[in-house]
Formats: structure tokens, C-alpha cells, sequence
């Protein structure tokens, strides 16, 4: 069975944020890591050569498919930040439409720049997906 080409490896996430975020992106960077990191309980990991990871967990498809995965991360996608989570529930969907500036996914919240969103949400959206695979993942 093929394995899963984003898997966290030893890569320097400061490396990458050296290489890929702006000057004005780099303050929300740090932000983000900090929350995050503080959420999950877990050091920020490269994944694979461009997501920054927290935690992670172990799935398994009906297919037989299995595979790891961070719990949740982001990335740094030209113009825009790029954070994964789970926002399909209907509590997520309106947490959403609180948020402020931003586009999403089937589970990427893309945005600009944090001062363009309520922070507190943002950090209420990543909870929520964070105990979501937790529960679903176990």
C-alpha cells in the first residue's frame, strides 16, 4: 500500500517560514504557532515540505487506507495563510460566518492576514476541529 507523502519530518519549521513568508506574514505566523501550539499541546512539526503541524493522529479508511496526519497546521500559500481544520458541522459553519475576512475549503480556512479576523474565533473554529478528530480519530 503507497504511504502518504505529507508525513512530519525533521525539516526546520523556521526554515520555512524564512523561505516562504513575507515580512508581513511572519507576525501571524509566530501568532499562529503560539496558538496552535498551546491548543494541542504539541511543538510545531514540518510536514512533508511546506504544512506546519500540531499533534497528530492515526486514521483508517473503509478502503483499508491508513495513514497519520496532523491534528491541525497551516501553511503559508503565496498571499495567504492556510489553516486546516474541520469546519462542516453546523456550529463550525456559523462560527464562520463570524470569523471576518477569509474563504474556505473543504477544510481550508484561507486568509490574508489575522487582523482581518476575530482571533478569538479562530481560535474557537481550530478547538472545535481539534476535539472533532480527537473524538472521530480517537
Amino acid at each position: 500500500m503507497a504511504t502518504n507523502k505529507t508525513q512530519a519530518t525533521a525539516g526546520s519549521v523556521e526554515a520555512y517560514f524564512d523561505e516562504r513568508a513575507s515580512k508581513a506574514q511572519r507576525p501571524d505566523c509566530d501568532a499562529l504557532v503560539a496558538m496552535l501550539s498551546r491548543l494541542t499541546g504539541e511543538p510545531a512539526v514540518l510536514w512533508g515540505p511546506s504544512i506546519v503541524g500540531f499533534g497528530r493522529y492515526r486514521y483508517r479508511y473503509e478502503s483499508g487506507r491508513e495513514g497519520e496526519m496532523c491534528l491541525t497546521g497551516f501553511a503559508v500559500r503565496g498571499k495567504e495563510l492556510v489553516v486546516y481544520i474541520d469546519a462542516e458541522s453546523e456550529a463550525q459553519q456559523a462560527r464562520l460566518a463570524t470569523l471576518g475576512k477569509h474563504r474556505i475549503g473543504k477544510s481550508c480556512l484561507y486568509v490574508k492576514r489575522l487582523a482581518d479576523l476575530d482571533v478569538a474565533v479562530l481560535e474557537a473554529l481550530v478547538a472545535t476541529s481539534i476535539a472533532e478528530t480527537r473524538r472521530r480519530y480517537g
